[in-house]
């Protein structure tokens, strides 16, 4: 990825999005509920859905494994409304965007947490994913302290570490259901290293594919950080 590439994916994200968050950000507008509040429900989302997944829903029933996907789409959602409702209604400020950036990080928190009480990682593997999460976060803060734009630097920001555990439980609730359904078999694997629980294939490279691309995000912000720096 050049650094002409950055700003078009950032661009290309945000043209995405907006064609769906039209009406969310006019009801919230309308209803006078403040960029914080927004924030605040986000934080909440994500406790929920840390909640249900340290409960093993995503195995209880197809039905019921929906609902800790959900709440983290809820979550990413609302952790998208919060800025473009500040924006519009001209209620953006440092104090809100400190505020903001704090709670995202508390929903890191809580997310790996409910992975690891789930049993959907082990301990040691869900502080390595969060040690890595938290330093994908303290690299863009630093580094913009010196004057660097990191915006829409390396493949794993938070909208698209939300985006793909949203998949993956997903994916890990519907192989799950269809193989106990339709063969009637557990289909699953045990790594004892990587999980407390047994889970399918699906999740298992799910766990590997998303501890690389934060590995590499680290990696590509320490790329850019140390060039932009050289440059000045």
């Amino acid at each position: 990825m050049t650094e002409k590439e950055l700003p078009n994916k950032r661009e290309k994200e945000k043209a995405f999005v907006g064609r769906f968050i039209e009406g969310p950000v006019n009801f919230f507008i309308h209803h006078n509920i403040s960029p914080n509040m927004i924030s605040f429900l986000g934080l909440f989302s994500f406790i929920v859905a840390a909640i249900l997944l340290s409960t093993g829903i995503l195995y209880f029933n197809p039905i019921l494994a929906l609902l800790a996907p959900f709440m983290i789409f809820l979550g990413g959602l609302l952790d998208v409304l919060d800025g473009e409702v500040a924006r519009r209604t001209n209620n953006a400020s440092p104090k809100g965007a400190f505020l903001d950036s704090n709670l995202d990080r508390v929903s890191d928190c809580v997310m790996v947490l409910g992975l690891i009480l789930g049993g959907l990682v082990t301990y040691l593997v869900g502080y390595i994913l969060l040690f890595m999460i938290l330093m994908i976060s303290y690299m863009r803060s630093r580094a913009e302290n010196e004057g660097v734009e990191m915006m829409g630097i390396g493949f794993m920001e938070r909208g698209e570490r939300v985006i793909l555990l949203f998949i993956a439980l997903i994916a890990e609730a519907w192989m799950y259901a269809v193989v106990w359904n339709v063969t009637h078999e557990e289909w699953v694997v045990h790594l004892e290293f990587l999980t407390a629980i047994p889970v399918t294939p699906i999740f298992i490279g799910f766990i590997f594919l998303y501890a690389a691309l934060l590995f590499i995000t680290i990696i590509q912000r320490l790329a850019h950080t140390f060039k932009s720096l050289n440059d000045v």
